[in-house]
């Protein structure tokens, strides 16, 4: 049961929020104790609600809301909450929550209905018959998972039928949003261990989800509130410095927008100038990036408009005839946040050096930046000819944002709950989202700092396992090369169904679908040796060339010439398994050469006597590849980076000069075990524009 409440303990103005609400919470469950009104009129309790709603939706019909609370308070009769107070106080606070951001009638019904099924002896098939499918495909969201049948994965596992719901509707985590608002707001009755377990699951979870669905009215109370139980300190620091600024007798911000509604009023711009004081979280952000606070920092000034050109009407006035502060321009109205919000953000300068923040948006812009999805209405139906002819029929379908399509891929193949509560939170700790093109004119949406593997893992799926490489904005790119937003990415796939991804694409993955995708392909492919394939963290990366030794012994032969110093041949460069020789030089040591090298033959003709070699137990090796391939953009990199991959040690490099569009590379690298050659070699083959790699006499000179 769901059954959470409190006394609001911390003063200030938050508390006074929560104080507000106590009181109405209060007169409502003194009312719903009275017992159901009579069917032919609204029940008392809910006026608040009914008030909210018609606020928003004049026209709405109220009669699911009477019959969904009659049902409501008879099931939910006789219970209580922890603070005492009648149950049904609960989703009368989350309905009312929903109804001032302006949720339409169906999620209100929803709402009232919402602990239902979890609590009484009410069914999903009562809801439905009483209340149709909506309503009750809504209250079967929310409703959590027995800890009976699932244990410690109730948790997880509930909130991942709830992502997979509002994957179908929306409206699914707007009532949970709120649901956890209210259980917020009364957390104080909780232990304290239990009060910080909830709110780190709001911060990692809940918090990131409102900012995604771009509810910012319930995300920045959410915000105070768990920054009051993990941080108390903090927040009471705060909490002074906001009361004693609001003990000042100067205000900058009130005085700019003084200043400002003359400026707008003397161009004939019908705009409304507001102040809007920042949440705590806000206010403790700036002061630890600004240090000492003043007072234009505890606040922002909105301005409020009627069409779109106005905004920009309002930022030409505005830069005329103050002093602006360009690099704090963002144009989010041309350019929407992926949670539809549209404003845009600005700053202007005072004389005493203090900088005053400045949001213009619409009025709709702003219910939309307060409300998000939930000031969409139901998003299933059509817009009416009021909304198309206003433009907001041609908004982004919220049932499937690019983050939300993204996550509901992903936890498909999460092996296990603890994975996906993991990776969820990871998942929603990215705070921005990018758009990269296609070829095709299609876009993928993904998070910043997602690379060409997260790409290619987004398009394709599991048969990414194929690619092979990218173009980004027309040119040969890694698969490790970080893409950023409006960037033109095309993949290149390979047609070997025996592809396999790397171990260390994981370094570069990005997001939960790609790492998921290789770690199951990884898992279920383990390398020969039974051992766990090699990861980027073991594979050495090439050395600066004036760090490299130039002259090395090898340490991995054997002859039989007891106490003679080994040198590798430079000519051939001889490896195991490599057949091999050797011949005495001066000094008293043997060289050893690969028996088809043609130093060995001449030798051998002028009489040289050889001596018996073979290799020993320690199979690290130095060889010398000349790659050869045609002229383009960062081929080095590329080839030094899947040389690296492979565990080569580069010890010199020299680059030919280019000619006919065609370059070599010549490569002397040492390598932990000999028997990786033949995939070293085959990897740099595998680099775009690479079309022939093979063991050369190497060069002088280094790079």
């Amino acid at each position: 049961m769901s059954a959470e409440a409190t006394n609001p303990a911390t003063p200030g103005p938050v508390a006074g929020a929560r104080w507000r609400a106590r009181i109405d919470l209060r007169r409502l469950g003194r009312a719903a104790l009275l017992g159901p009104a009579a069917r032919d009129r609204l029940p008392d309790a809910i006026g608040h609600v009914v008030e909210a709603h018609r606020a928003h939706h004049p026209d709405a019909d109220l009669d699911p809301l009477r019959r969904a609370y009659v049902l409501a308070e008879s099931s939910h009769r006789g219970q209580m909450r922890k603070s005492g107070e009648p149950y049904i106080t609960h989703p009368l606070a989350v309905t009312l929550i929903l109804a001032e951001l302006g949720a339409e009638t169906t999620t209100l019904t929803a709402s009232l209905l919402h602990d239902t099924v979890e609590d009484t002896d009410v069914t999903l098939d009562q809801v439905g018959e009483q209340f149709g499918e909506e309503v009750r495909f809504l209250v079967d969201g929310v409703t959590k998972l027995e800890k009976v049948d699932y244990g410690a994965a109730a948790e997880p596992e509930t909130f991942r039928k709830m992502l997979v719901a509002t994957g179908n509707d929306v409206r699914v985590m707007s009532i949970k949003l709120a649901d956890r608002l209210h259980n917020m707001r009364t957390l104080g009755v909780m232990r304290p261990e239990k009060q910080a377990r909830i709110a780190k699951v709001t911060r990692d979870v809940l918090i990131p989800l409102a900012e995604r669905l771009g509810v910012q009215a319930l995300k920045t109370e959410l915000e105070d509130l768990v920054f009051a139980i993990l941080h108390p300190e903090e927040y009471e620091h705060t909490r002074e410095l906001i009361v004693d600024n609001a003990s000042r007798t100067d205000d900058p911000l009130a005085e700019v927008a003084d200043e400002m509604r003359t400026v707008l009023r003397d161009a004939d711009i019908q705009a409304e100038v507001l102040i809007r004081p920042r949440h705590f979280v806000s206010v403790h952000r700036v002061a630890r990036k600004r240090g000492r606070l003043r007072g234009a920092d505890f606040g922002r000034l909105l301005v409020l408009v009627a069409e779109d050109a106005d905004c920009y009407g309002v930022l030409g006035e505005l830069h005329t005839c103050m002093t602006p502060v360009v690099a704090e321009f963002k144009d989010f109205i041309a350019v929407p946040k992926f949670n539809l919000y549209q404003s845009l953000h600005t700053a202007v300068a005072r004389e005493d050096g203090q900088v005053v923040e400045v949001l213009i948006r619409t009025h709709q812009m702003h219910k939309v930046a307060e409300a998000g999805v939930v000031a969409l209405g139901n998003p299933y139906a059509p817009p009416s000819e009021e909304q198309s002819a206003a433009g907001e029929g041609e908004r982004i379908d919220p049932t499937r944002p690019g983050w939300l399509s993204r996550l509901l891929d992903w936890q498909e193949a999460a092996p296990d709950p603890d994975t996906f509560w993991s990776t969820l939170r990871e998942d929603l700790a990215q705070d921005r989202e990018i758009t990269v093109f296609r070829p095709d004119g299609g876009t993928l949406g993904l998070p910043e700092g997602a690379t060409c593997v997260d790409a290619a893992y987004a398009q394709y799926g599991e048969d990414a396992h194929a690619c092979i490489g990218a173009r980004v904005n027309g040119r040969l790119a890694t698969l490790s090369t970080v893409l950023k937003d409006g960037d033109t990415v095309q993949l290149l796939m390979g047609q070997d169904p025996a592809s396999e991804p790397s171990r260390e694409w994981l370094e570069h993955a990005h997001t939960p679908a790609a790492r998921i995708a290789i770690q199951r392909w990884l898992a279920s492919h383990p390398s020969p040796e039974g051992g766990e394939q090699r990861s980027e963290e073991t594979a050495p990366s090439p050395r600066p060339a004036a760090e490299v030794p130039a002259v090395r012994p090898a340490a991995n032969v054997v002859v039989d010439q007891p106490g003679a110093t080994v040198r590798l041949a430079g000519c051939c460069t001889p490896v195991p398994p490599d057949e091999v020789t050797g011949f005495s030089v001066r000094g008293g040591a043997v060289t050893v050469h690969r028996v088809e090298c043609a130093a060995v033959a001449r030798m051998k003709s002028a009489g040289r006597a050889e001596i018996g070699v073979r290799w020993g137990d320690t199979t690290e090796c130095r060889v010398t590849l000349l790659a050869e391939s045609f002229v383009r953009p960062h081929l080095l990199a590329d080839l030094t980076e899947a040389m690296a991959l492979e565990g080569a040690e580069i010890v010199s490099a020299t680059v030919e000069p280019p000619t006919q569009q065609q370059v070599r590379h010549t490569y002397t690298v040492e390598l932990p075990d000999a028997a990786r050659l033949p995939d070293l070699m085959r990897a740099m083959r595998n680099v775009a524009g690479v079309y022939d790699v093979s063991r050369a006499q190497p060069q002088t000179g280094q790079l």
